[in-house]
């Protein structure tokens, strides 16, 4: 009799945990993430901080961007800057190498030093938007009063800020491709987990304060965390969906044995590019909002350039009904997007090795036909995934609204999606290491 998945007995553990390599690889992630925490509460000498983080605190952009930084942006810290440079220059060098025929050629037909070679460039691009940033950012404090102590040689503590944030971002950079390389799961995406992660105590402290006293708000909370729990249950449904595509592989016949003849299948991912859709959205709309949002307090004169400054503002405010409309079709686009670079859904190159190998789809003649059927089924599965993704990173979002709890919001809009994203990417990654190490008989029966 069947009995499904064997639970594994501490033995069965501890021979995981010491002959996987998986010790190693966690140990370093923690550790790596740790010293990620520990910049964050390292201020950037001349500045006091509390000014910032009261603007911040009363800023919806800026405190959104700080949720993101892990709190470094509202303590002023050398990773003020957070991993949103890298993320924002990937995402610029990934479409770049779409529309640029060099760049293209080296990471689809370079192979490993091509796409080395790319990083490289996403890497210089990415202290280039640091600096950029850095002196935006330092622009807008030298703007504040009280927030830069007197007595400092101005210019020098300009430049020299200027240098130690970009320093900074470019260490966090560093540190997430060393957990991507060395550890567990995508560094850039767990970094911002952890960060998320730390603002929930905050986040948490100030909902308790608002709904303490009203009895209507503590039923609209209620409400509030079942549809965040409803949501939790749809994003993993929706990260691990597939569509099996049926192969007919071919028989072989070697010596008195034959071999083959078996069906198997393609899965393709509902939502092939998991949290990384959500997370470029975000990184694409912050940076307009985050320049927007302090031009908009550096005490512009009266004007057309004033009354334009507003309107760009209002339209990327996270609060706004048109930055939600954007965020949606941005999603959707996105997810398009990355389906699209991904090297395991290019329906001519799967094609082309079915032919290869003899295999085929059920129906279909190999070839062109079988890339036409592909390329239909995986626009479906995308758009309906991309549709799904949109929807879901809006429900959380109306919720709070509704419930008029909107001390969750930032967390629970775009926050729960990627936080369970992230977790469930890093378990498969558990899971798919365990596998690749022979621990099959340890996981089921």
């Amino acid at each position: 009799m069947a009995t499904g998945m064997r639970i594994p007995t501490t033995a069965d553990l501890m021979s995981m945990w010491n002959a996987s390599g998986l010790k190693e690889k966690l140990i370093f992630t923690f550790l790596m993430l740790i010293a990620f925490r520990f910049g964050i509460h390292l201020p950037i000498f001349g500045i006091d901080n509390g000014v910032f983080s009261r603007i911040a605190s009363g800023n919806n952009i800026l405190g959104f961007l700080d949720l993101f930084t892990g709190g470094a942006l509202g303590k002023v810290s050398i990773f003020a800057l957070g991993i949103g440079p890298y993320i924002t220059s990937s995402i610029i060098m990934q479409l770049m190498a779409v529309i640029i025929p060099a760049l293209e050629k080296l990471q689809k037909e370079d192979g490993e030093a091509g796409r080395r070679k790319l990083s490289q460039y996403t890497r210089l691009f990415t202290v280039v938007l640091a600096i950029f940033q850095s002196a935006i950012f330092m622009a807008y404090l030298s703007h504040l009063p009280g927030s830069i102590t007197s007595g400092l040689n101005h210019s020098m503590f300009y430049i020299s800020s200027i240098i130690t944030l970009t320093a900074g971002s470019v260490l966090v950079m560093w540190l997430s491709e060393l957990i991507t390389e060395k550890g567990i799961g995508n560094g850039g995406s767990l970094i911002i987990f952890v960060g998320i992660l730390s603002g929930i105590p905050l986040y948490s402290s100030r909902t308790a304060q608002m709904v303490s006293n009203d009895t209507a708000l503590m039923w609209g909370l209620a409400l509030l965390l079942t549809i965040f729990f409803v949501t939790m249950v749809f994003i993993v449904i929706m990260q691990e969906a597939v569509r099996k595509v049926i192969i007919v592989n071919p028989k072989r016949q070697v010596g008195n044995k034959v071999y083959g003849g078996v069906n198997t299948f393609i899965p393709f991912k509902l939502n092939p590019g998991g949290v990384m859709p959500i997370i470029f959205a975000i990184a694409i709309l912050l940076f307009p909002s985050t320049i927007l949002s302090l031009v908009g307090q550096a005490n512009l004169p009266a004007g057309h350039m004033q009354d334009l400054v507003l309107l760009l503002n209002k339209i990327f405010n996270p609060s706004g009904i048109t930055y939600y409309v954007i965020y949606f079709l941005m999603i959707v686009a996105l997810t398009f997007f990355y389906a699209s670079i991904m090297p395991n859904m290019q329906p001519k190159e799967i094609a082309d090795n079915l032919k290869k190998y003899g295999s085929s789809i059920p129906g279909i003649k190999p070839g062109r036909p079988t890339a036409e059927a592909l390329d239909k089924i995986l626009t479906k599965t995308t758009f309906i995934g991309a549709l799904a993704l949109g929807l879901i990173a809006l429900v959380p979002a109306f919720a709070s609204y509704v419930t008029k709890i909107t001390t969750l919001q930032g967390i629970g809009a775009t926050s729960l999606i990627i936080m369970v994203g992230v977790a469930l990417d890093l378990i498969n990654q558990v899971r798919t290491h365990l596998l690749a190490r022979n621990y099959e008989t340890f996981l089921k029966e």
